[in-house]
């Protein structure tokens, strides 16, 4: 058995590394969760999280997961029968459209490649379809955690709207928020999903819906049975800074520092920061001669990449032997992609420093395993990182 010495690299696509500040804040003694002390400490993170979505109105916070923060989503604004029109960009919006049956809804899946995002002009074509408006919804995931591959979301809406379709707009946005440039008031989304574990720094156990009146006027129609999820009864609370139920007191402590951290660097910085990284480790997977699974420039994610090794090799087998030499974890390939790609994480709590190590491990990994691969990647990275980039989806389109 080996023994790893220094820190774990934990560069899967999330959960992802907790700040210090964050971890220490978690760790402070539970505090009454009916006190006035709580209800100062609700009221600021109900209020400023609101800027993480880009939004003027509320932002539910469950004691859930991401995938707890999806039901949410489904639930409170749709009604057994109901059809939902869903995009296939990989696993994640595979597994949003299987959880959508489950709850007996019916959703219809576009096809895709999981290579590429969303295609509007595909969705308007059945919306435009859709004369009796039988397509309640339309459920999308921003960044495509399987595959890299972020989606037009604001594409999206004005598909929606030039179809003069009445449907609510859903989002995941579990591995893009905080870490790419995401607009729920400006995009016209109806319902955002997202969770802790990625941007936000936190560990998992906190789930968001963030939410329109759109959205709100059809919770009140909807008629799924619901009772823990039900955002009636969340908001009611919420106004004073509380709960209907005993929330995750300790995550919501480390919640505040993490908008701590995040207010204290800006926002756009923040993004900038995740876009040099994405950049940089392009950088380094094209003069390695690798493949990134997102074939499209404008569609790469700042929050991972995917990268497929050549026939013949197992992307299991190099994540390990990563892990066995160099303490570093990376992301596997889900479904189709299984042991074909591996994800570096680039997302979250992270610096210059720790991409670069972890570009020089993977490459380490590459040599160990025998894989050819170009050289120049570590310096091509520098060269990405050294450079001062644009901010990447900072104005609504």
């Amino acid at each position: 058995m080996n023994t790893s010495t220094g820190r774990h690299f934990l560069q899967i696509p999330g959960p992802t590394n907790c700040p210090l500040p964050v971890l220490a804040a978690i760790a402070q003694p539970t505090i009454d969760h009916r006190s006035a002390e709580f209800g100062a400490l609700g009221l600021n993170v109900l209020k400023r999280i609101r800027p993480i979505f880009a939004t003027q109105g509320p932002v539910i916070i469950y004691p859930t997961s991401g995938t707890g923060a999806w039901e949410a989503a489904l639930v409170n604004t749709l009604s057994p029968g109901d059809h939902v029109l869903m995009f296939e960009t990989g696993w994640f919006s595979t597994l949003w459209s299987k959880m959508a049956t489950a709850l007996d809804l019916k959703p219809e899946i576009i096809a895709g490649d999981w290579r590429s995002g969303v295609n509007a002009e595909r969705l308007a074509e059945k919306l435009r379809a859709d004369k009796t408006h039988k397509y309640k919804a339309v459920a999308v995931v921003h960044n495509e955690t399987s595959t890299g591959v972020t989606s037009d979301i604001a594409a999206v809406r004005r598909a929606i709207d030039e179809a003069g379709h009445p449907a609510l707009l859903l989002v995941d946005t579990i591995s893009s928020l905080g870490s790419i440039n995401y607009r729920h008031d400006a995009w016209g989304v109806d319902v955002t999903v997202g969770g802790s574990q990625k941007g936000l720094m936190l560990p998992p156990g906190l789930g968001f819906n963030a939410v329109s009146v759109k959205a709100i006027e059809a919770s009140k129609a909807a008629r799924r049975p619901r009772s823990f999820l039900r955002w009636e009864g969340m908001l009611t609370a919420n106004a004073q800074g509380f709960f209907p139920y005993t929330p995750s007191t300790n995550l919501l402590q480390g919640l505040k520092v993490a908008l701590d951290l995040i207010e204290a660097e800006g926002l756009a910085n923040v993004f900038a920061r995740h876009d040099r990284a994405a950049l940089a480790t392009r950088r380094a997977v094209e003069a390695w001669g690798l493949e990134i699974q997102c074939r499209g420039e404008a569609e790469y994610s700042s929050s991972l990449t995917a990268v497929r090794l050549p026939d013949g090799h197992s992307a299991d087998a190099l994540r390990l032997q990563i892990l066995d030499d160099a303490n570093m974890s990376l992301g596997n390939g889900l479904g189709p992609l299984a042991d074909r790609v591996f994800r570096i994480g680039h997302l979250g709590d992270f610096n210059n420093a720790s991409v670069l190590g972890t570009l020089a491990a993977v490459e380490m990994g590459l040599k160990a395993r025998g894989i050819s691969f170009g050289r120049g990647a570590i310096e091509a990275a520098v060269d990405g990182l050294s450079k001062d980039r644009p901010i990447r989806r900072q104005a609504a389109e």
